[in-house]
């Protein structure tokens, strides 16, 4: 048995412990859907898949609760698979291992999967629970949330039964989200023209043990994005030690499209200046752990030798790509004029690959309001047409209107404060939730975000505050057995 299994409260963290020890990133969730339904049918509830794979789970009220609002709780199947450099882990295959750590529940050198497996398990575990009063229940377990929303874009219509929902994935204990920022991919591809490597030299750079995050809750916090600093050094080391000859055979960087990149790898080829090549990353290194000693503090910057490839960049290939990356807007482009505090539009690239025609980057917008998309996407075309790469753009998903005068807020705030002894913050967040996408296909119901404090989604130090878990069920019970009569 998990040592989690052992807090409070216990039908939660039995869940979530169940969950961890199935593997379930994106595009992987069909193990942990089976199970889940075969759990659901076995306990005699209702429970169907629609066409796309979400999951519908249906329970009865409790005695007397039968005319009251009926409640759906929502939550998404699939975490983000990201390890530590050095940590054998295969996501498809290997369970996640939490620990305890003082007051915080962290996994060993993985991800978590907290975001959002907590919310899942909270809901769960009302299904499970035999003595906690609630209204005509309904759980919502959507698909591929983290790698593009899929399961909220083809949530079937005409399926759910409640009038209220509650999203489970905010991440800060005392807060309710009653909004958050659309998002969109774009996808860069600058074409490689190769030659015969006839260099005598090959040597990897190697950024990493950078923070990371998540590419929208996290980007106002000035972390740093690896594949952006690589390409600052590349473009210092073209400029600054213009004798340095070199080309470029691979870059890369980043494994997710929505989490902040903690690594980025580039190698080149040369025949002579190695002193000055290792002198300027010592020298780089240096200026980063002045310039990021609070934000960074477990940065490196090394210099490693490596199999000569067969074939490499041309110059103008090389010099392409690291304009093109060094000159790429990165992080938050503007904050917004009608909320305190709150990034209106951003960008981040996620994901850098080299292929044998291609370097190919996957970046994430995110905007609240549809012209901080299109003013973001603008940018990005002007930029690839002066090098002449090119960008197309996929996976929009809308953002989530705010509307705090709805009944389920009042209530939820109401219920919050007597849980915490203080006024919850009622917010909008720059981060992407699925109750954009749910309530375009199901206008009428209102919706409210809550959830336990979850530090540095999307990396492996990410973790969740065992007190706060505690708070977020009291909350939850709580609501579950205020809701009003139709």
């Amino acid at each position: 048995m998990s040592e989690i299994q052992t807090l409070q409260p216990k039908l939660l963290w039995k869940w979530f412990s169940q969950i961890c020890a199935i593997p379930h990133p994106s595009y992987q969730e069909e193990q942990i859907a089976q199970f889940i339904v075969h759990w659901a049918k076995g306990k005699g509830f209702y429970a169907e898949r629609d066409e796309v794979g979400n999951i519908l789970i249906r329970k009865p009220a409790t005695a007397g609760m039968e005319d009251h609002v009926p409640v759906a709780l929502q939550a998404h199947l699939d975490m983000v698979p990201q390890a530590n450099e050095g940590t054998q882990h295969d996501f498809k295959k290997d369970p996640i291992q939490p620990y305890i750590d003082g007051e915080w529940v962290k996994a060993r050198g993985t991800t978590l999967g907290a975001d959002n497996g907590i919310g899942m398990a909270s809901a769960l575990a009302v299904l499970d629970s035999e003595d906690l009063v609630h209204p005509p229940l309904e759980v919502l377990l959507t698909m591929t949330e983290e790698a593009g929303m899929e399961g909220a874009i083809g949530l079937r219509p005409n399926w759910l039964q409640s009038e209220v929902m509650v999203n489970t994935d905010t991440e800060e204990n005392g807060e309710i989200y009653i909004g958050c920022a659309g998002g969109e991919n774009a996808n860069i591809s600058l074409e490689i023209e190769r030659k015969l490597n006839t260099f005598e030299h090959s040597y990897q750079l190697v950024l990493k043990g950078f923070s990371g995050g998540h590419s929208g809750g996290d980007i106002h916090t000035g972390r740093a994005n690896a594949i952006k600093v690589l390409a600052r050094f590349l473009a210092r080391l073209t400029q600054d030690e213009p004798q340095f000859q070199f080309s470029l055979s691979e870059i890369r960087g980043g494994s997710v499209r929505n989490a902040i990149p903690r690594e980025a790898f580039a190698t080149l080829v040369f025949n002579e200046g190695l002193d000055t090549l290792k002198n300027a990353v010592q020298d780089f290194e240096s200026v980063l752990k002045h310039e990021l000693a609070k934000v960074e503090p477990n940065l490196t910057f090394t210099l490693q030798s490596v199999e000569k490839a067969d074939t490499v960049f041309s110059q103008s290939t090389t010099h392409k790509a690291i304009h093109l990356l060094n000159v790429l807007p990165n992080g938050v482009i503007r904050n917004s004029d009608v909320l305190d505090n709150v990034v209106e539009s951003s960008l981040s690239i996620g994901i850098l690959r080299t292929d044998e025609t291609h370097i190919k980057g996957t970046i994430l917008i995110r905007s609240l309001i549809h012209s901080g998309n299109r003013y973001v996407g603008s940018l990005l075309k002007s930029l690839v047409s002066l090098v002449g790469a090119e960008v197309e753009f996929n996976g929009y998903y809308p953002g989530w209107e705010p509307h705090n005068d709805a009944p389920i807020v009042n209530l939820t705030e109401k219920i919050y404060a007597d849980v915490l002894g203080y006024a919850p913050v009622v917010k909008v967040i720059h981060a992407g939730l699925e109750c954009g996408l749910l309530k375009k296909i199901y206008p009428n119901i209102d919706m409210v975000s809550i959830g336990p404090t979850i530090r540095n989604a999307h990396s492996p130090d990410e973790k969740v505050h065992i007190p706060a878990v505690q708070t977020y069920w009291a909350l939850l019970t709580k609501l579950l057995a205020a809701m009003p009569k139709k």
